[in-house]
């Protein structure tokens, strides 16, 4: 015996329910697209857990620990005095420092350079304001898994590892300034 099961379908010979049901998933992944480009550069590169905690010596401020840092939100730049792209962004990450320095917003730049000389150099062409640290032996870098160079991570106030960005490329200071305000508003 043979069991024939028919759906109702519509004048165009589409059922209604599917139709429908394509409908909202197609208005869903929309909305969750939008969504995640409004907050693109928090919720696309987004990490979970604390942030390493780390130890390093700086150019003028002493020895800056990260976990010093909660209650601030911190932006960590690994970076290296032969890095172009690094140099293109040190101005930027001053400028983001003088903005937001007074609501709670720290940067530590972390030098991965073998010869702290060749920072000190740059730094002399490129001045900045925030603790320049120096990780001539890879310690934190190989902690927070650098593979490329800048590399960004933010921490929140809690001391949570929320954005992880490589490279640089124009235009990267204005997904850093909005991810910064979001997390200062948390």
């Amino acid at each position: 015996m043979k069991m024939i099961i028919t759906q109702k379908t519509h004048a165009f010979g589409v059922n209604p329910l599917i139709s429908k049901f394509k409908l909202m998933l197609g208005l869903l992944s929309g909305s969750a697209i939008v969504w995640l480009l409004s907050f693109g550069a928090i919720a696309a590169s987004s990490q979970k857990g604390p942030a390493p905690d780390f130890t390093l010596a700086s150019k003028e401020h002493g020895n800056v620990r990260l976990q010093e840092q909660i209650g601030n939100v911190v932006l960590i730049n690994f970076w290296a005095s032969w890095c172009g792209p690094c140099r293109e962004e040190l101005p930027h990450m001053e400028a983001l420092q003088q903005e937001f320095a007074d609501l709670g917003f720290v940067i530590l730049a972390v030098n991965v350079d073998e010869d702290p000389a060749k920072a000190e150099i740059l730094l002399n062409d490129i001045p900045v304001s925030f603790p320049v640290l120096f990780d001539s032996k890879d310690e934190v870098s190989k902690l927070y898994k650098v593979n490329a160079m800048p590399t960004t991570v933010l921490v929140d106030r809690d001391g949570n590892h929320r954005l992880l960005h490589n490279g640089y490329k124009s235009g990267d200071e204005v997904k850093y300034k909005k991810a910064v305000k979001a997390l200062l508003r948390e």
